[in-house]
């Protein structure tokens, strides 16, 4: 049974992963937006300038809001997890293979950008989730 500070490593690397993704979103942003002409007061109010940007630095953005989705259920969950006594290694492996998905989902949405791939890594990802749902469901519950 991995220690409490072991299980909750994944939450801890996507937490970093996700501040990766805004220093990426910042560097592909303010460039773009400077190449265009926008005036950052324009960005008062988010997607009222989005048809001016270029997509490459539309997908990085995107992918940033996607880690503020679906990762909260992950962050509930290991928390969740942690607090009631589970963690099985089973369970973190799960937790790592999710965090592995967001990964790859950001690079490839931030790099090719190819919906059909993005959606199979999500949905793998997804099922990760769902797995560890029930695996908790059944512990929990009996």
């Amino acid at each position: 049974m991995p220690t409490t500070t072991e299980f909750l490593l994944p939450v801890l690397a996507l937490v970093a992963w996700t501040l990766v993704m805004w220093v990426w979103l910042y560097a592909t942003r303010i460039p773009a937006m400077k190449r265009v002409g926008i005036d950052p007061q324009e960005a008062a109010h988010p997607g009222t300038y989005a048809h001016r940007m270029p997509e490459h630095a539309r997908s990085v953005a995107d992918n940033y809001n996607h880690l503020h989705e679906q990762p909260t259920i992950f962050y509930a969950l290991m928390f969740f997890i942690a607090l009631t006594g589970g963690g099985a290694a089973g369970t973190l492996s799960l937790a790592w293979g999710y965090v592995g998905s967001r990964v790859v989902h950001s690079l490839v949405q931030s790099t090719i950008n190819r919906v059909v791939v993005r959606f199979a890594i999500f949905a793998f990802g997804s099922l990760l989730l769902v797995c560890m749902t029930v695996r908790e469901l059944i512990r929990v519950l009996g």
